[in-house]
């Protein structure tokens, strides 16, 4: 619904766009309309109110074209008809509204800067005092300008450099805090990503998706694994087979985002301990036989034995089973008497 009522904002695309404001900086300019030729001077020759000192229009009764534009005079109606500019280097610019090189390396990156590294270093729940309306804005006008492969190139760099300092971090974390570690890193990227990723959806749209053939979450979900995921998972591994066997080692809700957190950056990873990934994802081994029953009975039995020594009670019985009894001896009293059938 977002994209939707931007691109109806925006008129159609970044053509539109760029149409809309240069009619907007041209009427801007001037403030006024034309005034009409004082008696004595020559028809088409007139100055604009309010435009540059360097800006003289020679306007013909016959033109054919919009302002902004050199004509050349129609065939056989004469200099008087074509319109003929001479605007110097920042005339040119203030008509046209462009964004050089120079403008989005020092005043539209910068505010994609800033609000790249509050939505990166966020806490979950945390209110971050930037303008979502602003950025998408700015996101919008530099993909019109055709700066998208610089800003892609400066995204990409941002987010890497980010990565690597998490990584130095979660490699001087004590085994005991690793694992928690590396779930709140998991989260707050995936969390940041939901808030990045739709203010570049213009950049998406019209250069990843159309010029790369890829998406920009699927790449920024790819830096993660390069740069933290695969760096940590032999050391992450261990950790985790030892929390499996000794329950309640690891918090199980820290335990499932990162068995699952892993499986989303990798699938192949599940090869490494597919017993570990199958406790938190469906349908990782293989069908049950009903030759391997017991076993699993006795897994089962493991487990419980395991949780009762960790000092957890299978709780109070009696009830149930005195429950158990009133029911066995109702159904057989029943079965007993003759006007039970």
């Amino acid at each position: 619904m977002e994209e939707e009522s931007m691109e109806e904002e925006g008129g159609g695309g970044c053509e539109a766009f760029m149409d809309d404001q240069n009619h907007n900086r041209w009427e801007a300019g001037f403030g006024q309309q034309p005034r009409p030729a004082s008696p004595g001077e020559p028809h088409g020759h007139r100055d604009e109110p309010g435009a540059p000192e360097q800006l003289r229009l020679q306007l013909g009764s016959d033109a054919a074209h919009g302002p902004g534009k050199c004509c050349e005079p129609a065939p056989g109606k004469g200099a008087a008809a074509g319109i003929n500019l001479n605007i110097n280097a920042s005339a040119s610019k203030f008509l046209m509204n462009v964004i050089t090189i120079e403008d989005y390396k020092s005043t539209y990156w910068p505010k994609l800067d800033s609000a790249i590294d509050q939505l990166l270093t966020q806490s979950p729940g945390d209110y971050i005092p930037i303008s979502y309306e602003q950025i998408y804005s700015c996101v919008y006008k530099c993909v019109c300008q055709q700066h998208s492969e610089q800003m892609y190139s400066d995204l990409i760099k941002k987010i890497t450099n980010h990565l690597e300092r998490v990584s130095k971090e979660l490699q001087a974390s004590p085994p005991d805090l690793y694992v928690e570690r590396f779930n709140i890193a998991l989260g707050q990227y995936m969390g940041a990503l939901q808030s990045i990723v739709p203010l570049f959806i213009y950049m998406n749209k019209f250069y990843i998706e159309t010029k790369l053939n890829r998406d920009l979450r699927n790449d920024l979900i790819k830096l993660f694994t390069e740069h933290v995921a695969e760096k940590h998972i032999y050391s992450l591994m261990p950790l985790l087979l030892e929390a499996q066997s000794t329950p309640f080692w690891i918090n199980p809700s820290t335990m499932a985002n990162v068995v699952k957190g892993l499986y989303m950056l990798r699938p192949e990873w599940v090869q490494m301990a597919p017993p570990l990934f199958s406790k938190f994802i469906p349908n990782i081994l293989p069908p049950a036989v009903e030759s391997e029953l017991e076993e699993y009975a006795a897994q089962d039995q493991k487990l419980q034995q395991e949780l009762i020594q960790e000092g957890f009670s299978r709780g109070d019985q009696s009830r149930k089973r005195a429950g158990e009894e009133l029911t066995y001896n109702g159904a057989a009293s029943c079965a007993s008497s003759r006007g039970c059938r």
